[in-house]
C-alpha cells in the first residue's frame, strides 16, 4: 500500500503510448508504406513526420528507431515485427539509449547544434546497429542550421538515420524535404478514437456513458493525446467514473439536448422561451460565447445533413444530435440555414468583443429569431409586385433592347434597390412581368456598323494586310477609340469636346472649358493610323453651345432616376422597408451606345 502511495501516477497519455506499430491508432496508411519498405529491405535513411498535434509524430520516431536497432537471440534485423522486445528496445522506450538522440529544436536552434550532430555522425553508434537522430519541431531551426545539416542529410554515412518531427511542414526548406521520405499523420477519425478510448476506460476498468466519450473525442478534434488528458480529467472530475454531467461541467459546454431546444426556439421565431433557456444555461454555468459557438456548430450540423444525409451517421454524435438533427434538416431551408451561420458567426465575434457577454448574445439570438423567417429578396418584389398588380394601374411597359442591342427604338431603366435587410449575400432578382421591371443592369452593348468598309487592296502572294476601319458619325468615332483601346481620345471625345459637324475626312469641334488643345493633333494622327486616310479635325471658333457627350448622358440617367421613384413597384418597396433608398439606376439606351466597328472582311482569294 505504501509503494501505490509513493509510486508517480502516469498520466494515460504516457501510460498507453503506443510501443509498436500494432497499436498505433489512425495512421494505417502509413504504417503500410513502411510495412512495405522493411520487407522489401529498401528503408530510407531520413524520414519527415507532419500533423496536428497529438496524432503520434514522436511516437512513430520512436518506433521507428526500436525498428531499425532491433536486436534478440537471432542476430540485429530491422522489422517491424515489435511485440517482443529486442535488447535495446527498452532503452529506446524510455529515451535513455546513447545512440538515439532526441532532440528539440525549439530549443536548440542554432548552427553550433547542428555542429553538434555533424562531428558526431562521423564516429558509430556504441551498441546498437543504427546511430538515430530525432529532431522535434525541426521548422523551429534557423536558416543557417538547416543549411548546415543539408550535406550530411544528403550524405549520411551507412549506420545513420534521421527523423524528423513538425507541425509547421511550411516552413521547413524544401532542399531539406527533398532528401526526406515525407509521412503526413492524420487527424484520427471519431469512431476509431472512440474505439481507443472505450479499449482504456475497460482496461482501467472505469464505468463510462457514451454520450461523455462524444463530447470527449469533439474536443479532442482528432488528437490521441488531447483525448486522452481530457479523459484522464473527466476521470478525475467524476470521482471515478466518466459521465455526461461531469463531462459538460469540465468542458464548460452546455447541455446537447437544451442547445438543441434553444436552435428551435430561435428558428421557429419564440423570443422568450429561446431568451429564458439561454438564461437558464448561463445561471448553470455555461458560457455565453460557448452557447453560441455550440448553436453554429448545430447549424453546421444540420446543413451538412441537409447536404450529405450520411453526416447523420458520425459516431461522434449524440443521439438527440443524429435524430433531431436529421428532422431539422428536413423542416428548414437551405437559405434558412445558411443566414443563421452568418448571423451566429458574427454574433460569437461580437460576443467576445462586449463588455456583457450575455446581453450581447441576447441580442444575437433576438436578431436571428426576427430574422429566421424573413422571406428572400426575389420572393419579396415577386409579392410586392402581386400587391401592384392588384391594386395599381400600370403604364404600359418600357420597351427592352433587342439581344446584342440591335433594332428597335426607346430606351429601358434598370436600377438597383438597397434595402436593410439582415441578408449580405443576397441581392434582389430580375421579376418577370408586363408590367416595369426591376432588371440587373446592363452595360451598353456594341453592334456592327452598317457603313461601307475600306479594304487595303493586296497583291498576290502577299501576306495580308489589317483591316481598316470606316467612321461615318460622332458616335462611330468614340466606339472605334473603345474598340481601340485608346482611353485618351474616348475621354476627350465624350467629355472635352462637342461635335459642331462631321463628314468623311473632316470633323469640326468646340472645345468645353478645360480641355487639352493638344488632342486635336493626336485625334487627327490617331484617325490617319486607324482609318489610312487624312483627317482636318478642326476647333469651331464659335463660342460652345449645348452639352458634350457625357453631360448629356448624366442628364438622361437624372431623368430615369426621377423617373424610377414614380414607379409604382418602387414606390411599394420603398413603403415596405422604411430606410431603403435607390441607389443606382442604369439607362440602356441604343442611340447612347458606341457602336463597334468590324473589320473589313478578307478577299476569298487571300483566305
Amino acid at each position: 500500500m505504501a509503494d501505490a502511495q509513493t509510486t508517480p501516477y502516469l498520466v494515460l497519455a504516457r501510460k498507453y503510448r503506443p510501443r509498436d506499430f500494432s497499436t498505433l491508432v489512425g495512421q494505417d496508411a502509413m504504417v503500410q508504406t513502411l510495412g512495405n519498405a522493411f520487407a522489401q529491405n529498401r528503408i530510407h535513411h531520413a524520414f519527415i513526420m507532419t500533423g496536428v498535434r497529438g496524432v503520434g509524430k514522436t511516437t512513430t520516431a520512436r518506433i521507428l528507431a526500436r525498428a531499425f536497432n532491433y536486436e534478440d537471440e537471432n542476430g540485429r534485423r530491422p522489422t517491424l515485427d515489435l511485440e517482443k522486445e529486442g535488447m535495446h528496445c527498452r532503452a529506446i522506450i524510455e529515451g535513455r539509449h546513447v545512440d538515439v538522440i532526441e532532440m528539440d529544436a525549439a530549443s536548440n536552434t542554432g548552427i553550433n547544434d547542428i555542429r553538434e550532430i555533424i562531428d558526431s555522425v562521423k564516429y558509430g553508434p556504441a551498441s546498437a546497429p543504427y546511430k538515430v537522430y530525432v529532431i522535434d519541431e525541426v521548422h523551429m531551426l534557423s536558416t543557417a542550421a538547416f543549411n548546415g545539416l543539408l550535406k550530411t542529410l544528403e550524405e549520411p554515412p551507412p549506420y545513420v538515420k534521421f527523423i524528423f518531427a513538425t507541425t509547421e511542414i511550411r516552413k521547413v526548406p524544401i532542399t531539406i524535404l527533398s532528401r526526406c521520405q515525407r509521412f503526413d499523420l492524420r487527424r484520427i477519425p471519431a469512431d476509431v478514437m472512440t474505439a481507443y478510448l472505450e479499449k482504456i476506460l475497460g482496461l482501467e476498468g472505469i464505468g463510462f456513458e457514451p454520450d461523455a466519450l462524444a463530447m470527449i473525442v469533439r474536443a479532442g478534434e482528432g488528437s490521441a493525446r488531447d483525448s486522452l488528458s481530457l479523459l484522464d480529467q473527466a476521470i478525475a472530475h467524476g470521482g471515478g467514473s466518466v459521465s455526461a454531467a461531469t463531462v459538460k461541467t469540465m468542458l464548460g459546454l452546455g447541455d446537447r439536448a437544451r442547445i438543441i431546444d434553444l436552435f428551435e426556439d430561435v428558428m421557429g421565431g419564440r423570443v422568450a422561451e429561446a431568451l429564458t433557456t439561454l438564461r437558464e444555461l448561463y445561471d448553470l454555468g455555461a458560457d455565453p460565447q460557448t452557447m453560441l459557438a455550440d448553436l453554429a456548430e448545430f447549424t453546421h450540423l444540420v446543413t451538412r445533413i441537409k447536404v450529405v444525409p450520411a453526416a447523420a451517421d458520425d459516431a461522434s454524435l449524440t443521439p438527440d444530435e443524429r435524430s433531431r438533427g436529421r428532422d431539422l434538416a428536413q423542416r428548414l431551408p437551405m437559405r434558412a440555414l445558411t443566414r443563421a451561420w452568418q448571423i451566429l458567426f458574427k454574433g460569437n465575434e461580437e460576443t467576445g468583443r462586449a463588455g456583457n457577454a450575455l446581453q450581447a448574445a441576447e441580442m444575437t439570438l433576438i436578431r436571428l429569431a426576427y430574422a429566421a423567417d424573413l422571406p428572400s429578396p426575389d420572393e419579396v418584389i415577386s409579392k410586392l409586385s402581386g400587391q401592384v398588380l392588384a391594386n395599381a394601374p400600370l403604364p404600359s411597359p418600357a420597351p427592352r433592347l433587342p439581344p446584342n442591342g440591335g433594332g428597335g427604338g426607346g430606351s429601358a431603366t434598370a436600377l438597383r434597390v438597397e434595402a436593410p435587410m439582415p441578408v449580405a449575400s443576397t441581392q434582389p432578382q430580375a421579376v418577370t412581368s408586363a408590367q416595369p421591371q426591376v432588371v440587373a443592369a446592363a452595360q451598353p452593348q456594341f453592334v456592327a456598323s452598317a457603313q461601307p468598309q475600306v479594304v487595303a487592296p493586296v497583291q498576290p502572294q502577299a501576306v495580308p494586310q489589317p483591316a481598316l476601319a470606316t467612321v461615318a458619325s460622332y458616335k462611330d468615332l468614340i466606339a472605334l477609340a473603345t474598340a481601340k483601346r485608346d482611353v485618351l481620345v474616348k475621354l476627350a471625345l465624350e467629355s472635352q469636346m462637342r461635335p459642331i459637324s462631321f463628314e468623311q475626312g473632316r470633323i469640326e469641334v468646340a472645345l468645353a472649358d478645360g480641355a487639352d488643345p493638344g488632342m486635336i493633333a493626336t485625334l487627327s494622327a490617331r484617325l490617319q493610323t486607324w482609318t489610312g486616310q487624312r483627317w482636318l479635325v478642326m476647333v469651331s471658333t464659335k463660342p460652345p453651345e449645348g452639352m458634350t457627350i457625357r453631360q448629356e448622358r448624366e442628364q438622361r440617367k437624372e431623368a430615369a432616376t426621377a423617373a424610377a421613384h414614380e414607379d409604382p413597384l418602387v414606390k411599394a418597396i420603398l413603403e415596405t422597408f422604411p430606410g431603403a433608398k435607390v441607389v443606382n439606376v442604369s439607362v440602356r439606351d441604343e442611340e447612347a451606345a458606341a457602336p463597334e466597328i468590324a473589320p473589313a472582311p478578307i478577299e476569298e482569294d487571300d483566305e
